[in-house]
């Protein structure tokens, strides 16, 4: 009965998930620029993303996000940048920078809470052979 009801409540989430509608379905445009062809951050020229997903057992599911802005050498061409916090929860490495400069000399790196002083370590040993 268990896997029945499970069972149930994924299709409803499947079949909720394939009709839900974005913005630009009511007709709301979001900014001037029309969206990419396939309407991701990897359709501005140049930007390269990378992720990776870690899965362990029933309990660990996590993951990385690298965003280069370009790719060439970020700490010598950096790039002009922005922070928007929405909910301020979370750990953040950078704000300063990027609030007091506006630009960017790292990759950009998502991940989780815990993850963010592994990512700003990797952050260093990527941009040390640039400096």
């Amino acid at each position: 009965m268990k896997t029945l009801i499970a069972s149930f409540f994924v299709v409803i989430a499947l079949e909720s998930g394939a009709q839900q509608k974005v913005l630009r379905d009511y007709g709301i445009e979001i900014g001037i620029l029309k969206p990419g062809r396939h309407n991701a951050i990897t359709d501005v020229s140049g930007v390269l993303v990378g992720h990776t997903t870690r899965i362990e057992g029933d309990a660990i599911r996590t993951g990385v996000t690298a965003i280069l802005p370009h790719p060439g050498n970020i700490f010598q061409q950096k790039v002009p940048a922005a922070i928007f916090i929405g909910n301020g929860f979370g750990k953040l490495s950078g704000y300063t920078q990027v609030k007091e400069l506006g630009n960017l000399e790292t990759p950009i790196i998502l991940t989780n809470t815990l993850s963010v002083p592994t990512a700003a370590d990797a952050l260093i040993d990527y941009t040390f052979p640039f400096l």
